[in-house]
């Protein structure tokens, strides 16, 4: 029922206002004096306020100017009822937020007449704040649960579903794969082409993942690069490897971009409910290892959820923790594998090689830890360290009267593209006092596919110092050939797959032949890695390979062993066999 206050300090003709509006069951609460006419609206809040004009100590105007003042009454209907008729007792009334003006005497129909129209107005007025206020719960729906630049669901939306999902699939038998789908070279295209056309192509790689799966599948976007795909109707794993494929192939067609073709990569993970986990959040964190497992394989390919995977990341993330403090803790140590002439069968060189001695897990190759340091910075102090310790042993040995020797250190992409690398390099060939061509470095082809211009600038720049430069594992790269041309090298060393098949597999035998007598033609050295058996060093021998490194004359030595092996004075003979 509807609450009217009455505020009029005659009370015959207060009792008579409250008479008629109890005959049509409205709730009247009365106030003989506007200051308690006041105190009653901000007490009891009523749905209307019939008040005079013409009252002692406060009037109707003080009354209604002190309830639109306060926040609690400011919008509750407000009918003056006077005897005051002119008009600008009228306009006065209507400025200070009356909603109707009564003239005394006032007859029954005109009173209730005024306060049916009040409410109904009211009523419409309410109307329309719930419609605004459901459109505006909308669109903080929409904003709060899709994705702003292609309209698919985010992650907040993608979690109800999937909830939703699971509580369905308890009570059916069927599979509930999520998949997530990573971009790659969406970073360079937003770096050549501008971000607007790296979101172009993000919805146009939106609308591509709805029409490869149709609209009763879900679709959403996680991240920048990442989409993430629910299907609803599977039973059987077949179905999931079909729709990755699917995938693949929809997006490895090209995208035209500013009347531009590009093409992406793609790689997917997928995690299964409920082999996988039964829990959404779990789900997703899975389907994520699965898809960085998937990119450091290969491109355009998908990859399964499997705890090897999740041991493996976990392992990963421990390593990278304990990377952190190897070098204060002196775990790394340098092995040397020795590099001998075949000409002469002395030691002209040696290799450094890394060791990691974790105190638990025992010798970590670098193949492990490497791809670690790469991505969380550490390759730079590891790389000085392995630097400026390989060059302190080779000046070592010098000292104490071994024959010069050359030592050769892997250097990684990471270390060689730091603007200062230059600097950094002669700086520790100064502090240990090594003459430069007792150095080389042995770089990787991939390190030449980024800026041929600057690295060919670098490399000649070590060479005119003395430092010794040697491409390494060539023929297993990008283009080998090329890179011999454009840049400028001294030793090229020839990769141990080449190697291990001369003597059983013909083709391997003439590639070697023919990588030895090209080098030889570009008055490169050439070092044959992986030698293992006297068959190959004859071979070897025969084509006149420079140099050989392998098993067959030692494994790689700490310190100590490969000083020992200096001091013998090695040389190969026609009898020599595998090192014990």
């Amino acid at each position: 029922m509807k609450k009217i206050l009455v505020i009029e300090d005659e009370e015959p003709l207060r009792t008579n206002i409250v008479q008629i509006l109890e005959l049509e069951n409205f709730v009247t609460i009365e106030a003989n004096n506007g200051f308690l006419g006041i105190e009653l609206a901000q007490k009891h809040l009523p749905d209307l306020i019939l008040c005079d004009v013409m009252m002692p100590e406060i009037d109707g105007y003080g009354v209604i100017a002190a309830l639109r003042q306060n926040l609690t009454t400011a919008s509750i209907p407000f009918i003056f009822t006077t005897a005051k008729a002119s008009k600008a007792d009228f306009r006065q009334g209507m400025n200070l937020g009356a909603d109707d003006y009564l003239i005394k005497p006032i007859t029954a129909d005109e009173l209730l007449s005024a306060i049916s129209t009040r409410f109904e107005r009211q009523a419409t007025l309410s109307q329309s704040c719930i419609s605004e206020l459901k459109q505006a719960e909308e669109q903080l729906h929409h904003l709060i649960h899709y994705d702003s630049l292609t309209n698919l669901p985010n992650q907040f939306l993608l979690r109800e579903q999937l909830n939703q999902l699971i509580i369905q699939a308890d009570y059916e038998d069927r599979l509930i794969p999520i998949f997530i789908v990573q971009l790659d070279r969406l970073d360079q295209i937003n770096n050549v082409l501008g971000h607007l056309a790296g979101d172009l192509l993000l919805k146009a790689v939106a609308q591509r993942l709805v029409i490869c799966l149709g609209k009763n599948q879900t679709v959403a976007r996680l991240q920048a690069k990442q989409f993430a795909i629910l299907l609803e109707t599977v039973k059987q794993k077949q179905e999931i490897v079909n729709v990755a494929q699917d995938i693949i192939q929809s997006l490895s067609q090209s995208f035209i971009l500013k009347n531009q073709e590009v093409f992406i990569t793609a790689n997917i993970g997928i995690a299964i409910y409920p082999f996988d986990s039964k829990d959404p959040i779990t789900l997703l964190k899975s389907a994520n290892i699965a898809v960085n497992f998937a990119r450091k394989q290969t491109s355009n390919g998908y990859q399964f959820y499997n705890k090897a995977i999740d041991k493996r990341c976990a392992n990963t993330l421990l390593l990278d923790t304990d990377l952190h403090y190897a070098l204060e803790r002196n775990e790394l140590q340098l092995y040397y594998q020795p590099q001998v002439e075949l000409q002469t069968g002395t030691i002209v060189g040696a290799e450094a090689l890394l060791r990691w001695y974790h105190p638990d897990k025992g010798i970590i190759s670098p193949l492990d830890f490497i791809p670690i340091a790469e991505k969380n910075g550490l390759i730079i102090p590891i790389t000085e360290w392995v630097l400026m310790t390989a060059c302190k042993q080779n000046k070592t040995w010098q000292t104490a009267g071994f024959p010069p020797l050359r030592v050769a250190v892997n250097l990684s992409g990471h270390y060689f593209s730091q603007p200062d690398f230059s600097k950094r390099l002669f700086s520790i060939i100064k502090q240990v006092n090594l003459q430069p061509k007792y150095l080389e470095l042995e770089l990787t082809e991939s390190i030449f596919i980024k800026d041929a211009e600057s690295v060919n600038l670098i490399l000649k720049e070590m060479q005119s110092l003395g430092v010794q430069i040697a491409i390494d594992d060539f023929g297993t790269g990008y283009s080998s050939l090329n890179y011999l041309k454009k840049f400028s090298f001294n030793t090229l060393k020839i990769d141990r797959c080449f190697v291990t098949g001369i003597v059983n597999d013909a083709q391997a035998a003439a590639l070697t032949t023919a990588i030895i007598q090209m080098a030889r033609s570009m008055s490169l050295k050439t070092v044959a890695e992986g030698v293992e058996t006297e068959a190959e060093l004859s071979f070897l021998r025969q084509q006149r390979c420079d140099e050989i490194q392998g098993y067959l004359f030692s494994r790689p030595l700490p310190v100590i062993e490969f000083t020992k092996l200096l001091a013998r004075g090695t040389l190969l003979s026609s009898s020599i066999t595998l090192d014990e």
